[in-house]
């Protein structure tokens, strides 16, 4: 699958999973339904500022429009257990603080 094809199906995923229509989204960017639909299926390919208003609008890094299914996967993994690590940390240094307030408390 070339570069087109695979930036295409991703923003396609991408879109929908926001619940974006392609008339809310390209809205969203400024361009027509018609140039939208021409990028979703691979047939154009968008510019730099393009680029980056797409990936503000359906929220992911620029990157995820460029990996196939089994990155993107791998992707989602990662940062699922990334953030549930996060949440850890944070949640352990919240103890601590509240520990170290109550016994300076006393």
């Amino acid at each position: 699958m070339d570069v087109k094809s695979v930036f295409g199906k991703n923003l396609k995923h991408y879109r929908k999973a926001k619940k974006l229509s392609q008339e809310q989204l390209s809205e969203k960017v400024d361009i027509s339904v018609k140039h939208l639909s021409s990028i979703e299926r691979g047939l154009n390919f968008v510019s730099a500022d393009l680029l980056e208003k797409l990936a503000v609008s359906v929220e992911v890094p620029v990157f995820y429009f460029f990996v196939n299914e089994k990155e993107a996967s791998c992707n989602e993994i990662m940062l699922g257990e990334i953030d549930q690590i996060i949440e850890k940390c944070i949640a352990k240094a919240i103890g601590e603080i509240k520990t170290n307030i109550r016994q300076n408390n006393h």
